[in-house]
């Protein structure tokens, strides 16, 4: 076969992958083609995103030992090119998908790469048939990892495959892999640490599973295991159980004494129970201890009491192994509640999973877990494709900035006099309270919500219960002309409320439509799956890393089948600072701070920069308190200071802050970045002029201009605001970065008509130069520049697209037509 002739496609499956199957791989299970690695990042452009198709990985064959446990990665190119061409894309995604074995091909051989050095060489030539079988590979893999044949029985187990229809990413399955491997070798603390949204419980089901039925802890009497998964929030059992740990039904239960099932309500508000099994008899408060694999909050099993102490009905080496999800929250520090479990199960295997794992003199993940042996950050995530982006916007209220002090003595509204000092940011809603603080906030998210989409999933973030219930009746009133007919338009959902509680599974829900918006506190900061969730109000201090990150980590599910594909924060307390923080790992597409009167919604935003984040509450446990009200217990006078309406609350004036290419906030005006950032390309007008000039599509180079951080579409906009409207990008380029006079799309194009430069050819070909520059006055130059131009008016109406070409003698004619009409249409004099 004479491969010279092949594409790269043909080249895959006449030659590379008959190779392949030769060496004994199998091409159901064993030979992946197209393998999936990363989805493509999402870019945000004004209201809409799209996937930057540039970003998208796939391998061109994963090879696995077997379904999830992945071998080695095969990269083709070109048979013109040299066998090695692929070699470097081979290795980069033999390290995404973490395996060491890499080979590449142009179809007259192999290229391969073992960095086991099983052999003692790196790289080597290989010809069609010197392929290696799996058997080969998996055999310097095993000898490798220096196992044993237990833990490679152990290490090589069968996923989960009949009973759920998820297919892992490439993330979750260094995940399951690494962790069931460095069990199976004897590792008794494992840390697994992945961004918020990326399917820690998936994981954790698969790496239960695995262990759960393999070999591992074969030598036990009668081969049973027990395990023990723990959570902090009942919500996260809940969903747990009827979700991603369906299939364990029947060896698994709910570990509580007080446990009624799953609550569900329905769109009629009727509230049912699914039916989950109980492991505690609720009058005798005994445990059956005949299931496999519990499920428990640590709250439901641990106390002050000893009797409350149910993990104690176990005997300490009962469980083989404990998952604790959300192991920021409490398993870290030594004097929590959970803490007393794990040391008291201390013969298990445990290992914890969280978003954020805390680090602090006093908590520490890592002294607890070791070092985590998996990282999926939040900013990969959102690189990768799997996390939504967001964009910030930045409210300032004027008593929040330059403070507020009460005149000589003044009393709130129970007639205390208030402390005379400066109140600031940090005190409102702790030890201040202005109700007009409360209408001012709930006006900017009912504005922003009326600009953009009204029923777009909402968490309101506050600083207490008792702010949660006002700024609930706040955002009835302000959305009084939907509450009136819909009053589950906003609800409070609080440790403290029953009704609210029950309505975070139909707030949660992507096909129920009420509620809307969400008033909270802590008890949706972590473990809460809105997959739907458009906007994030931050209305808290904020000053933790880890609560911050697990905050934010509540829009960072993807729906694009649901129009989710970004997410907005609205920060009311300058907490999306910690953006500039050390320890953060991603950045927002946009931060945008209005200005008094302008519009909440912020104008079409920059391409680049996205992250989002994850958060987890540091004060857990704080929403199961009743709320405190303006007084503080023991009569000491009052926790807050309510002041009424003599106080108004207004937005105080502030700037736009950008991000430019690298995902740094820039806080130059957007034309003096823009000046600068251009003239660094282009020192000179006549060096753009010919690089603009030399550009064969010019939305080619907007492209690459947007890449490199020149803002486009938020420049536009800016503009737009001062009465620069209809601008070429050229024109807007050339006004902001070399001070040239601006001149609109209708006057460029009015300019060549005059010119009469086309008289070179036929009516029929005029007529569709008319109609493009007609085209190009209206929408741009990426419209005429399209190859879809001729299916639209009033190009159907000349005549079939391959007639208009031939109007101008070809193709070729016709393409040198239209760089005659651009290089008119930019003509600077």
């Amino acid at each position: 076969m004479n491969n010279k002739n092949l594409s790269e496609s043909d080249l895959c499956d006449k030659v590379i992958r008959p190779a392949i199957v030769q060496a004994g791989w199998h091409t159901l299970d064993q030979i992946y083609a197209q393998y999936p690695l990363r989805a493509g990042r999402v870019v945000v452009r004004g209201k809409t995103a799209k996937r930057d198709l540039a970003t998208v990985l796939h391998a061109d064959f994963a090879l696995f030992l077997k379904p999830n446990i992945p071998l080695a990665i095969v990269e083709a190119k070109k048979s013109r090119l040299s066998m090695s061409a692929g070699m470097q894309q081979a290795i980069n995604y033999a390290e995404l998908l973490d395996v060491p074995f890499s080979f590449a091909s142009n179809g007259d051989g192999f290229v391969f790469r073992d960095a086991t050095l099983a052999t003692g060489v790196l790289e080597q030539s290989l010809t069609l048939d010197q392929f290696p079988s799996p058997q080969e590979l998996w055999a310097r893999y095993c000898t490798w990892k220096g196992w044993t044949e237990d833990v490679q029985r152990v290490a090589e187990f069968d996923y989960a495959l009949a009973t759920t229809a998820k297919t892992p990413r490439y993330y979750q399955l260094n995940a399951i892999n690494r962790t069931v491997e460095a069990i199976a070798a004897g590792q008794n603390r494992v840390l697994l640490v992945m961004a918020t949204g990326t399917g820690k419980t998936y994981t954790a089901f698969q790496i239960i599973h695995r262990l759960w039925k393999s070999p591992w802890r074969a030598d036990k009497p009668g081969g049973q295991k027990r395990i023990l998964f723990l959570a902090d929030r009942n919500i996260l059992i809940d969903q747990t159980m009827v979700n991603d740990f369906r299939p364990f039904k029947g060896a698994m239960a709910k570990l509580s004494p007080n446990a009624k099932g799953v609550e569900r309500v329905d769109a009629q508000g009727k509230v049912s129970v699914e039916d989950v099994d109980l492991a505690v008899n609720k009058t005798t408060k005994l445990v059956d201890k005949s299931y496999e694999i519990y499920l428990s909050l640590y709250q439901a099993v641990s106390g002050t009491e000893e009797e409350q102490n149910i993990y104690k009905q176990f005997s300490p080496d009962f469980f083989d192994l404990i998952v604790v999800d959300e192991c920021h929250r409490g398993s870290a520090d030594e004097d929590s509640a959970w803490r007393e479990i794990l040391t008291y199960f201390a013969s298990a295997t445990q290992v914890g999973l969280t978003a954020t794992p805390k680090e602090t003199k006093e908590i520490s993940n890592s002294d607890y877990f070791g070092e985590p042996i998996y990282t999926y950050s939040l900013k990969q995530g959102i690189e990768d494709g799997y996390l939504a982006p967001y964009k910030v916007i930045r409210v300032d209220l004027d008593k929040d900035a330059f403070g507020w002090r009460p005149t000589a003595g003044m009393t709130d509204k129970h007639g205390n006099l208030i402390e005379d000092r400066i109140y600031t940011g940090t005190d409102m809603n702790r030890k201040l309270v202005l109700e007009k603080r409360d209408e001012a906030v709930a006006a900017k998210i009912t504005e922003y919500l009326k600009a953009t989409d009204r029923y777009a999933k909402t968490i309101v973030f506050c600083e207490d219960i008792d702010h949660a219930a006002r700024m609930r009746q706040a955002l009835s009133n302000a959305n009084a002309d939907l509450c009136a007919t819909h009053p589950k338009y906003v609800v409070q959902i609080t440790g403290d409320n029953p009704e609210g509680k029950r309505e975070l599974d139909n707030f949660i829900d992507p096909e129920k439509t009420y509620p809307v918006i969400a008033t909270t506190s802590k008890l949706m900061s972590t473990g809460v799956d809105a997959q739907t969730c458009k906007l994030i109000v931050l209305d808290q201090n904020i000053k933790s890393m880890t609560l911050f990150k697990q905050i934010i980590g509540r829009g960072t599910r993807l729906r694009e089948d649901l129009g989710k594909t970004w997410f907005t924060i609205l920060d009311f307390k300058r907490a999306t600072e910690l953006f500039a923080d050390k320890d953060f790992d991603g950045e927002p597409v946009q931060i945008y701070e209005p200005k008094a009167g302008q519009p909440i919604a912020p104008p079409d935003t920059p391409p680049d920069a996205f992250n989002a984040v994850q958060l987890d509450p540091v004060e857990a446990g704080l929403d199961n308190l009743p709320p405190l009200g303006p007084f503080a217990p023991g009569g000491d006078g009052p926790k807050k200071y309510i002041v009424g309406g003599m106080v108004t609350v207004a937005v105080a004036r502030e700037r736009v802050q950008y991000l430019n290419a690298q995902g740094k906030l820039i806080t130059e005006s957007l034309r003096d970045y823009t000046r600068i950032n251009l003239t660094k390309q282009y020192d000179s007008l006549d060096k753009f002029l010919q690089a603009w000039n030399d550009a064969d599509r010019k939305a080619a180079l907007l492209q690459e201009l947007e890449s490199q951080g020149v803002l486009i579409e938020a420049l536009t906009e800016e503009l737009a605001s001062t009465g620069l409207t209809n601008l070429d990008p050229f024109d807007l380029l050339l006004h902001v970065a070399y001070n040239m006079p601006a001149l609109t799309r209708r006057e460029r194009a009015s300019r060549v008509k005059k010119r009469n430069v086309f008289t070179q050819y036929g009516p029929v070909a005029r007529k569709v130069i008319d109609a493009l520059l007609d085209k190009y006055a209206d929408e741009g130059i990426a419209t005429i520049e399209a190859d879809t131009v001729f299916n639209v008016q009033p190009f159907t109406d000349i005549g079939r697209p391959a007639e208009i070409i031939k109007s101008f003698g070809g193709r070729p004619q016709y393409l040198s037509a239209l760089q005659t009409l651009e290089r008119e249409l930019y003509a600077v004099s």
